[in-house]
C-alpha cells in the first residue's frame, strides 16, 4: 500500500454554515451556492458539517449529503474535512459516511455524555482511528480536556494528524505542543479553534499554534482575508485596527446570548446575501438589534481599513 499523504492547510481555513430551507430541511442548492462563493476567494480547506456547520443538528443521511456537496464543490482543489462525534459507535458511523462522501479528513468533536477520563479518550480515538482510513484532527472543547501525554500517545497513531483547541487554556496548550514536539512529531498540526479565533490567534501563534478556524470568512471574507494577510506579514497596524474596531466589540456582541457563535454567524451570512436559512434547535435566532449592531461593526471596520 502506498504511503498516505496527509492534507495540507496552507492558508485560511473555511468553516461554512450549513444551509437549511425556511422549514428546516437541508438545502443543498443554497449550501452549494454559499460554498462556491467562498471558494472563489481562495481558502486553503473546507471544514464542512463541523461546529459552525451545526454538526449536532444533522442526521446521518443529511450529514453525508452535506459532506458530498462540499467535496463536489471543492473538486479536489483543496481538502475537505468533516465533523464526527458522539460516542464511539456513532462516531464510526459518521466516519464511514464521510469516507463514502469523499472527505479527506475528520474533525473529531468530543464524545459528549460520557466521562471516561484520559484512558477513555484514548480508547475512543483509537477505535475511531482503526475504523477509518481518514486522517483525524482531535478537538478539545467544552468539558473534554486532553492531557499532554494523551495527545502524545494518540499522535503515534498513523492517521491522527492534528489537534485543535477550543478551550483557550494557553498554559495547557503550550505544554501539549511542547510534549508532542519533544516526542518527535514534527509534522503534527495544531489549530486554534476558539470562537472568533482571530481574536486570540496572535497569542496562539506565540506558543506554536499557527493554524486557526475562521467563521468570519462565512459572512465577511474580505475582513477574514485582510486579517490572514496581516497575520502572515505581522502587519501590526492592520491587525490592531481589526482587533480594536471589529474583533473586540464583535466578541462582546457574540457573548450576549448562548449559541451566538453559530446563530449570529448564520444571520450575518444571510445578511451578506446567502439564503442559508435558520439555525436548528436547540439554537435560536439572534435578536434583530444584535444583527443590526454586527452589520454596523462591519461597515465601520471597512471604513477604517479603506
Amino acid at each position: 500500500m502506498p504511503a498516505r499523504t496527509p492534507p495540507t492547510f496552507d492558508g485560511l481555513l473555511f468553516f461554512p454554515v450549513t444551509a437549511f430551507t425556511p422549514d428546516g430541511a437541508f438545502d443543498p442548492g443554497a449550501y452549494r451556492a454559499h460554498l462556491d462563493a467562498r471558494l472563489a476567494a481562495g481558502p486553503a480547506a473546507v471544514f464542512a458539517a463541523c461546529g459552525t456547520g451545526e454538526f449536532p443538528a444533522l442526521a446521518p443521511a443529511e450529514y453525508e449529503r452535506c459532506v458530498s456537496v462540499a467535496v463536489d464543490a471543492a473538486g479536489g482543489r483543496i481538502p475537505v474535512v468533516s465533523g464526527t462525534g458522539y460516542g464511539t459507535a456513532l462516531a464510526r458511523e459518521y466516519a464511514r459516511a464521510a469516507e463514502h462522501a469523499g472527505a479527506d479528513a475528520l474533525l473529531v468533536l468530543p464524545p459528549y455524555g460520557a466521562e471516561g477520563g484520559q484512558e477513555g479518550l484514548i480508547r475512543h480515538i483509537t477505535a475511531l482511528a482503526t475504523a477509518t482510513p481518514l486522517d483525524l484532527i482531535l478537538y478539545q472543547r467544552d468539558r473534554t480536556v486532553f492531557a499532554p501525554d494523551t495527545v502524545v500517545r494518540l499522535a503515534e497513531l498513523p492517521n491522527v494528524i492534528g489537534f485543535k483547541d477550543g478551550r483557550g487554556d494557553l498554559d495547557l496548550m503550550l505544554r501539549t505542543v511542547h510534549a508532542v514536539r519533544a516526542a518527535g512529531h514534527a509534522d503534527f498540526l495544531f489549530f486554534n479553534g476558539m470562537p472568533t479565533a482571530e481574536t486570540t490567534q496572535l497569542a496562539y501563534r506565540a506558543i506554536g499554534v499557527p493554524l486557526y478556524s475562521s467563521a468570519l470568512f462565512c459572512f465577511a471574507p474580505d475582513l477574514a482575508l485582510a486579517f490572514h494577510r496581516a497575520f502572515a506579514k505581522d502587519d501590526r497596524a492592520v491587525l490592531t485596527t481589526l482587533i480594536d474596531v471589529f474583533l473586540r466589540p464583535y466578541v462582546e456582541l457574540r457573548s450576549l446570548r448562548p449559541g451566538y457563535a453559530v446563530s449570529l454567524v448564520k444571520a450575518a451570512t444571510r445578511a451578506a446575501g446567502h439564503p442559508v436559512g435558520p439555525v436548528r434547535a436547540p439554537l435560536t435566532e439572534p435578536e434583530p438589534e444584535h444583527v443590526r449592531a454586527l452589520l454596523g461593526l462591519l461597515e465601520r471596520t471597512r471604513e477604517a481599513l479603506a
